[in-house]
């Protein structure tokens, strides 16, 4: 399979609808093409349809053998791209980096980096007991090894 021809099919698609943005494209060894899609608002079935049409109906199957899946990404899976962040403002992240993991609800997002904002109970300066304070970590793209969406029932 020709991978960039590929791109090219489902970059084509994606640009009808300026909302909808590539994750991931994978082509495994014996030709099976699993493309992620994300879209600021969601993403309806009938774009995914209509993407896979669209790389389905420019490839003729008696020369290519291959199978297609168009899909959105789980909800278990980490964020991979900037406009996946901004998706999830005000949202609660769970975000690994290599020194440390913070658990907080996304407050900013911006080019270069993300700002969480929780709060912690904290021992008081003076006396027994406990207080709660508001606490905020700035963490850059680069440092980011894994973040995911905390789930809340």
């Amino acid at each position: 399979m020709d991978q960039i021809k590929v791109k090219n099919l489902v970059d084509e698609a994606l640009a009808v609808n300026e909302s909808l943005y590539l994750i991931d494209l994978v082509i495994s060894e014996n030709n099976k093409i699993q493309v992620t899609v994300d879209g600021d608002n969601g993403v309806p079935l009938s774009e995914c349809i209509r993407i896979s049409r669209n790389v389905n109906d420019n490839f003729d199957r008696e020369i290519e053998d291959f199978s297609l899946e168009v899909s959105t990404p789980d909800i278990a899976h980490p964020l991979k791209v900037k406009r996946q962040y901004i998706k999830n403002i005000n949202r609660i992240l769970k975000v690994k980096t290599s020194e440390e993991e913070f658990e907080g609800t996304l407050a900013t997002v911006d080019e270069d980096k993300i700002v969480l904002n929780w709060k912690a109970r904290e021992p008081k300066p003076i006396g027994k007991g406990k207080v709660t304070v508001q606490k905020t970590a700035t963490i850059n793209y680069k440092d980011i090894k894994e973040a995911k969406v905390k789930i809340v029932f």
